[in-house]
């Protein structure tokens, strides 16, 4: 279907013919003639093709207005929205951006490693719903619950290591933030999939508190605890050569918060030590019921104005190049 995006600045259009009438009736009286007896004797001085060429530059400068508004009006080719019917697990993740995600016990860090699996599980879920949470000291949406896999990718590709101003952990407030989103849904499983390596230090809201609002909406909430108990490389800078460098600290997974945060939503708690144990973690979650629901997909749009500007560019410099060259006027 082709359509305009501004289909009011064809009304530019007025002026052409507005330009072909004052042309026919008053242009050609400006111009200067000389009274012979008979045309005869100068049937073919070439100096009579002049109104020709004025004619076929008056064409040009029309041609150019009248392909320069047509660009103006932003035309488009668009395809026709449609209903169709899915059968969809709504999926929320919830992500762990703290500063603990740089531990390098994963490769070629926690959070990148759970970036690279959430992107395999995203891709392989090609009609469920699923949206994004980050979070750390604070809890922020990244994308709401959507069909578009594609969407999904690349913001997932572009989550970061929070700041350090802003750093912490408030896990609580992040699973709010993922049951207010899936509260409303009407399929029958809507999921919470949390992935973490730390305990909750920060925000108003208990985990625990958290999980009992999930089971009041049906949402059951499944949790990962990324990395290992014990000493891991971490990257720091050296102060002396400003290179980085990997220290060992003490680093404890929060297994009891996680576990009971699964428990009391019938989720399941898994401790990821590797990408294998988070692709087989998502593994499982790719067997989960899904619900029949109808998805509108939207309309696309094809921009094709540029088919109409390059050839008004070409056509002023043509007029131009002929002006000035070619047709030169005699003062």
């Amino acid at each position: 279907m082709f359509e305009f995006t501004h289909p009011w600045v064809l009304f530019s259009l007025v002026i052409v013919p507005l330009l072909i009438v004052w042309y026919l009736r008053w242009s050609h009286k400006r111009e200067g003639s000389i009274r012979f007896s008979s045309l005869s004797l100068i049937r073919t001085v070439s100096a009579l093709s002049g109104k020709r060429k004025v004619n076929f530059l008056n064409f040009l400068t029309l041609s150019i207005i009248l392909l320069l508004v047509l660009a103006l009006a932003r035309p488009r080719i668009t395809s026709k929205e449609s209903e169709s019917s899915w059968d969809v697990v709504d999926i929320m993740l919830v992500l762990d951006i703290s500063g603990s995600m740089r531990a390098e016990d994963f490769k070629p860090n926690r959070l990148e490693a759970a970036k690279l699996e959430a992107l395999d599980f995203v891709s392989s879920r090609e009609h469920d719903r699923i949206g994004l949470v980050v979070f750390a000291g604070e809890s922020y949406l990244q994308c709401p619950l959507t069909v578009d896999n594609d969407v999904v990718t690349n913001i997932l590709k572009q989550v970061t290591i929070i700041d350090e101003q802003h750093d912490g952990t408030a896990i609580g407030m992040a699973l709010a933030m993922g049951i207010n989103r899936l509260r409303d849904s009407e399929v029958k499983n809507k999921v919470i999939v949390l992935l973490s390596d730390g305990s909750n230090n920060a925000g108003e809201l208990d985990p625990i508190t958290a999980a009992r609002m999930a089971t009041d909406y049906d949402i059951t909430i499944h949790t990962i605890g990324i990395g290992r108990n014990g000493k891991v490389p971490f990257p720091t800078v050296d102060p002396f050569t400003g290179r980085k460098r990997l220290i060992y600290q003490e680093m404890e997974i929060d297994e009891e918060t996680l576990l009971a945060l699964s428990k009391e939503t019938s989720g399941q708690f898994s401790l990821a030590n590797d990408r294998e144990g988070l692709s087989v973690i998502f593994d499982e979650l790719d067997k989960l019921e899904r619900t029949e629901v109808s998805v509108t997909d939207y309309t696309d749009y094809r921009e094709i104005f540029a088919w109409f500007l390059f050839p008004a560019v070409a056509l002023a410099v043509s007029d131009r190049f002929i002006r000035q060259f070619w047709f030169r006027k005699r003062n």
